[in-house]
């Protein structure tokens, strides 16, 4: 099968290509690996007229919405290579060999869990990267943040738009400076510079209904608080970095501003695999611009 674009990853990012391009009439193949970023997350948030909407739900809802438009295709799978050239790409899927012009790449990343008692368990129940998606349902309970590099010290300040109680957590990971203290101090944040030991969840919760009850530290008492905020580092998905694509410094996939084309001439990319400032609704928008650019392209060719 020949298709105009192969749309890899099926997240927001991908969904709003796939609709975008299916109205624009070009045959699509949209194909979803199944592994989601957003499993543990009960709803989604910041996302007009899908605010509180389960992710799950969400995209159920976007595949639902795909189907007026029979130039899209939507398959569960894994991509398990990508070779070719612009306007004659190859790929196989599920053993089978197709042909695609472009590729666009929606993949989202990887996160990278510290190997810390509780923190696998909790993640996405308790331990959050965002405030905007998560800060509204546990607004004025006591928080804990995790600042595992320097630029996360005025994360923490930005937690105090939705509590009064925060308290910053260096793990040995950077030494503070004179400055950086005073802007915590300040701003009303302590700092706790112990080695954290484990998260410990409420009794006897477990499973979906785990929830963070104390942080507990090499040495001395534990800290009672009811949310962890923290940004573990992330991976590219193994099939963009079999592809060789340029990363920048932080190992996002460099894309050209207004095409979102990166650095092999017909493979696009869009949303958090492109960026630090990750969210549904910026994915979403990233991948109608892609889509966009790709759809007169394909036009004018």
């Amino acid at each position: 099968m020949t298709y105009d674009v192969l749309i890899v990853g099926g997240g927001p990012g991908g969904l709003a290509a796939a609709l975008a391009l299916g109205r624009a009439r070009k045959r699509v193949l949209l194909c979803d690996g199944g592994v989601r970023r957003n499993e543990r997350a009960e709803h989604l948030h910041n996302f007009v007229t899908r605010d509180g909407t389960p992710p799950l739900e969400f995209r159920r809802i976007g595949r639902e919405q795909l189907l007026p438009y029979p130039s899209v295709d939507v398959r569960d799978g894994w991509i398990e290579a990508i070779g070719g050239e612009k306007g004659a790409f190859t790929f196989t899927l599920d053993g089978e060999a197709h042909q695609a012009r472009r590729i666009l790449l929606t993949t989202g990343m990887v996160d990278l869990l510290p190997e810390l008692p509780g923190f696998a368990e909790l993640w996405g129940r308790s331990i959050f990267q965002c405030p905007y998606c998560h800060g509204w349902e546990i607004q004025d309970r006591p928080f804990a943040v995790w600042l595992s590099a320097p630029e996360m010290v005025k994360f923490a300040l930005l937690l105090r738009g939705w509590t009064s109680s925060v308290v910053a957590l260096t793990h040995g990971a950077f030494p503070l400076d004179a400055e950086q203290r005073d802007l915590l101090a300040r701003a009303g944040v302590p700092v706790d510079e112990r080695p954290l030991a484990a998260l410990i969840p409420k009794a006897p919760a477990q499973g979906p209904d785990a929830r963070l009850e104390r942080i507990e530290f090499s040495e001395g008492p534990p800290l009672a608080v009811e949310a962890l905020f923290a940004k573990p580092p992330q991976r590219q998905v193994a099939l963009v970095t079999s592809l060789g694509l340029q990363l920048g410094e932080a190992g996002f996939i460099e894309t050209h501003a207004m095409t979102k084309e990166t650095s092999i001439p017909g493979i696009y990319a869009a949303g958090d695999a492109t960026t630090g400032m990750q969210g549904a609704t910026l994915a979403a928008g990233a991948g109608v611009h892609a889509a966009a650019w790709i759809n007169h392209e394909l036009t004018i060719e």
